[in-house]
């Protein structure tokens, strides 16, 4: 029985949704189980049959039939999942809500959160700093000031979860003035139904049982290059992103499993924040993503060996790769790999990470990246191979179009999986406070 973790090396749409779902679909699993980020997620799904879905907070296995677990580090939005829901049964999902369950210890993202969030980053103005505007930063960043933010399991106590949404709306005006939010009567009405149909529970027996009952799928948000202690501060997410998350949920139930990190032939960023190798000349297709009022422009690059080596090195152990888009590289002759840079005159091929917690270093990188121009670039013959070569990882599955039929499996098989532990630099929620420092400001 193996788990496989799946993380985004890049600064996220790298194609973790549809490797899910290949993996779903080479065995029976148990379960997807969810371990960082929130509705902000935007996992595309394309079904043999043609059927789309755009995964935010169901695992990318729904399709298939396959539950999903909202861990406790995940922020759940209620109207959101609602939203998802509908549209899932859309695409024949009979009873998406039956194929969920909810740590009743994860927060919750109110209507004021997002609001919050999207007068903080309007306020940026021209230093914005790239955000889904959908509040799940600010659901972390409230947790950190007030030990009562609104829980999942509150939706079963509705006295306390009055209390707790009306200090929400409360605080967030006090500091920020009237707000774009319905009634407080309204959001504890829509949050109780939410309580009603779904299951909410003890999420460390259900991740026990799910993870001794059979293969699971611990699926990631976003990217490890957006990570909020080791991405390009500020223009980070308030989420853990590398496999510690998942690590700390292995671990409690003493399980191992295959850690799997995922990149495209090229690299992406949608939005704000340092980005070496962008070209826009190169005018790559994206049928799934584009320039939202929030996040910004989708922009796209040469595939940057340098930051995606980063990305392997801060997440302490990847034991092989997803590599998708390997379509592109043989319609876009312009496209390059990207192996050194430059900065000022001087050559770089190693960035080097920072202790957990040290956003001052990371500040230091992203001055330094703002600086970085591309010097070495080539064009390979076998992109996969070339991908995984730079990375020092075997590639387990290449992908060549959106479906699961489209992927081919690697050269020698499936690798053994690595025991997935909390690495010696230690794992915490992402609702806990930074490592050293005061308050953070990171984009939501």
């Amino acid at each position: 029985m193996t788990h496989v973790v799946v993380v985004d090396l890049g600064y996220g749409d790298a194609g973790k949704g549809t490797t899910v779902e290949w993996v779903c679909a080479r065995q029976p699993v148990t379960a997807v189980i969810r371990f960082n980020g929130g509705a902000q997620a935007a996992h595309n799904v394309v079904t043999p049959d043609g059927r789309h879905h755009t995964f935010a907070q169901f695992g990318s296995g729904t399709l298939a039939g396959v539950p999903t677990h909202l861990s406790r580090f995940v922020v759940v939005d209620p109207v959101a999942l609602a939203a998802e829901a509908d549209h899932l049964a859309g695409l024949g999902v009979p009873d998406p809500f039956g194929l969920l369950t909810v740590d009743g210890d994860a927060l919750l993202a109110t209507p004021w959160h997002r609001a919050a969030n999207r007068v903080r980053e309007l306020r940026r103005g021209a230093g914005r700093h790239g955000s889904c505007g959908l509040g799940v930063g600010e659901s972390v960043r409230y947790a950190q000031i007030c030990p009562d933010a609104p829980r999942a399991a509150d939706v079963h106590d509705p006295a306390r979860l009055r209390r707790r949404l009306t200090e929400v709306r409360d605080r967030l005006t006090d500091e920020l003035g009237p707000l774009d939010a319905p009634p407080v009567d309204d959001v504890v009405a829509t949050f109780r139904a939410f309580g009603a149909a779904v299951s909410v529970v003890d999420g460390a027996a259900v991740r026990r049982r799910l993870l001794r009952a059979g293969p699971c799928v611990l699926e990631g948000a976003q990217g490890v290059l957006l990570d909020e202690w080791y991405g390009w501060h500020p223009y980070t997410t308030w989420s853990t992103t590398t496999f510690d998350n998942a690590a700390t949920l292995l671990a409690e139930a003493d399980r191992s499993a295959l850690r799997l990190g995922v990149v495209r032939t090229y690299t992406t960023r949608h939005g704000a924040g340092p980005f070496v190798t962008e070209d826009p000349a190169l005018r790559l297709p994206e049928p799934h993503n584009g320039t939202g009022r929030w996040q910004g422009p989708f922009r796209v690059g040469h595939f940057d060996a340098v930051a995606h080596r980063y990305a392997v090195e801060v997440c302490a152990g990847v034991d092989a790769l997803a590599v998708t888009h390997a379509d592109v590289p043989e319609r876009v002759p312009a496209l390059r790999i990207c192996t050194g840079y430059d900065v000022a005159g001087t050559p770089l091929r190693r960035l080097t990470p920072g202790h957990r917690g040290d956003l001052a270093h990371q500040e230091r990188l992203t001055a330094l990246l703002s600086q970085a121009r591309p010097a070495e670039l080539h064009r390979p013959d076998d992109w996969p191979a070339a991908i995984g070569e730079l990375l020092g990882l075997p590639v387990l599955v290449t992908s060549y179009g959106p479906r699961a039929g489209d992927k081919r499996p690697g050269p020698g098989g499936v690798p053994g999986p690595g025991r997935v532990t909390v690495p010696s630099r230690g794992s915490r929620p992402c609702s806990a406070p930074p490592a050293a420092g005061g308050t953070v400001s990171r984009a939501g």
